[in-house]
């Protein structure tokens, strides 16, 4: 797994650790006699003990039976896979197509009440149109040699962003203004996108703001996308992986950023210029 500093996915990796070693001290064996048992070379015990290697549903279960503690099998297979869960590689998300994974963040984004995020590359998917949704999936798609269901995961995130118009939702969304010229699709489907934007930004519900190429001295440097769920958790999107956040300390910091990122940007009228120069960009 790529080095990514959080803290959350750590802490959890290493409680996975710790018990594991605790298995084995109570069977009082040491770590060559479990390697043994188990037929594994002799380091793996030390690697997964040190939070180094996570251990498979596998490793776990003969673990436990070789320190005849197969009951605490599940349990330990259990926060191995939640600890596994706050990093997951696009590639296990997105093994069977691009469509189920759309469908399977439709129920957070239902109980979800405040929505904030910052998108820093392309256009958030709640307020994509089929068309830049239909491009940029493709390329997703294909970067990642994924099976090629667009059509129906650009349904799926149609489907997803029916949110916007229920009650009893709030949605706070921040895009650099590099979002607006960065081109998905061809020509008309970017401006399609562009006018959608404006249309966007009249919902109730919705606060669309822009940071301008033009910011005074930013406060905040550009960071990876993310999106923050009611205070609770954030979707952190790298390129290789979705990160899951849900330390309450990592949640204030990411709440703190975009508290400074909003700072930044311009709303209402202003904004509105900013997208409708996007837009005459595209025939010059």
């Amino acid at each position: 797994m790529p080095n990514y500093q959080s803290s959350s996915v750590e802490t959890a990796r290493k409680a996975v650790a710790a018990r594991l070693r605790e298995v084995r001290l109570d069977a009082r064996l040491k770590g060559h006699e479990l390697a043994e048992r188990c037929g594994w070379h002799k380091s793996k015990v030390s690697r997964i003990e040190n939070a180094r290697t996570p251990p498979s549903d596998t490793d776990v279960q003969q673990w436990c039976e070789a320190c005849d503690a197969g009951d605490q099998a599940a349990d330990v297979i259990a926060a191995s896979r939640t600890a596994d869960s706050m990093y997951l590689e696009w590639k296990r998300l997105q093994r069977t197509g691009l469509r189920r994974l759309q469908e399977s963040r439709i129920p957070l984004y239902e109980r979800t009440k405040l929505l904030r995020g910052y998108a820093s590359h392309v256009v958030p998917g709640l307020f994509q149109t089929p068309a830049y949704a239909s491009a940029l999936l493709s390329v997703i798609s294909r970067f990642h040699s994924t099976p090629n269901d667009t059509p129906e995961a650009v349904a799926a995130r149609m489907a997803r962003a029916r949110v916007l118009h229920d009650a009893g939702h709030r949605f706070t969304m921040l895009v650099e203004e590099s979002v607006l010229r960065h081109r998905i699709g061809d020509t008309k489907a970017m401006a399609d996108q562009l006018g959608h934007l404006l249309s966007v930004m009249s919902l109730p519900a919705v606060s669309l703001g822009v940071i301008p190429f033009t910011a005074r001295e930013r406060s905040m440097w550009t960071l990876e996308s993310f999106n923050i769920f009611d205070d609770q958790r954030v979707h952190v999107e790298l390129l290789t992986a979705q990160v899951t956040l849900t330390a309450p300390g990592e949640v204030a910091m990411y709440v703190q950023a975009f508290m400074e990122l909003r700072e930044l940007a311009v709303y209402g009228a202003k904004a509105r210029v900013l997208v409708t120069e996007a837009i005459q960009a595209l025939s010059q």
